[in-house]
């Protein structure tokens, strides 16, 4: 069985965000998905099969991390979408169905991959007892997305204090449902990028995921907001990095990066 390993949200090799991809004739038993993405060891390991034609959409998509299914997810999307076009099973727009509803990708010439996702709402809540010790840095504005990705998008007060964190990892993952996304107005919002992210994940088996479109859905209504623009660059990473494209089209949120495939090989069980 093939099995590739995918950069997301990147045009080069050992950059951004990697993803397991696995194209099936159907999905097997949810334990062995599971085995797999333990396996693989990656923050998501996708599985796709291919859906008769005429419906909605024209591939089933689920995502698993080293430890439980998740409802969302954008870099493995991307990675999949990817494969469909490089290895020449898909041309143009590919509509995936998936547990957060219909995922459409559509491919450019250059290579540019951009998904449709829904937008998550954002809540502003107090900031929960212990979060700034969690994180090490003092939160500037606190949001929940509860409804869409259980994440906390939290605003810190600068692009060095994200990039700088160390957080307790252990104290992170009792604070969200799903993860904790630090944030800030990039230093010259003028530049390449107009804000920057980390995304800390503990809560499902994930301390640091490198690149996450799905916080995106987050992040480009929260900072399209601040800047009072649409369309948005963030710049997402510790030790990996890669660049998301966002345009907020109201309920969707448009996502635009690269992959590259780095690891092309057989699957034995």
């Amino acid at each position: 069985m093939r099995i590739r390993i995918v950069d997301a949200f990147t045009d080069r090799p050992f950059s951004g965000n990697p993803a397991g991809v696995l194209l099936l004739d159907a999905f097997p038993e949810d334990d062995w998905l599971r085995k797999v993405a333990a396996e693989v060891n990656l923050s998501e390991t996708a599985f796709a099969h291919p859906l008769p034609p005429g419906g909605e959409a024209d591939w089933a998509l689920r995502w698993f991390t080293p430890t439980t299914e998740v409802d969302m997810c954008g870099h493995a999307t991307l990675a999949t979408a990817h494969v469909l076009h490089s290895t020449g099973i898909a041309t143009g727009t590919v509509r995936f169905a998936a547990r957060c509803g219909l995922l459409i990708t559509t491919a450019e010439d250059d290579g540019r991959i951009t998904m449709d996702f829904p937008t998550s709402s954002l809540t502003a809540v107090p900031a929960p007892e212990g979060l700034a010790k969690a994180l090490g840095a003092e939160p500037v504005a606190v949001h929940d997305t509860a409804a869409h990705i259980g994440d906390l998008v939290v605003e810190l007060a600068d692009e060095a204090t994200v990039r700088g964190l160390t957080p307790d990892f252990a104290l992170l993952g009792a604070l969200s449902e799903r993860g904790v996304i630090a944030t800030a107005a990039a230093d010259d919002p003028e530049g390449p990028y107009q804000f920057v992210s980390r995304g800390f994940f503990p809560a499902v088996g994930i301390d640091e995921d490198p690149v996450t479109g799905s916080a995106h859905t987050a992040l480009a209504p929260y900072w399209a907001a601040r800047f009072g623009r649409t369309e948005l660059t963030g710049f997402q990473g510790g030790a990996r990095t890669g660049l998301v494209r966002t345009r907020l089209r109201g309920e969707r949120t448009l996502l635009t990066g690269h992959a590259v495939t780095v690891i092309d090989g057989e699957l034995h069980a």
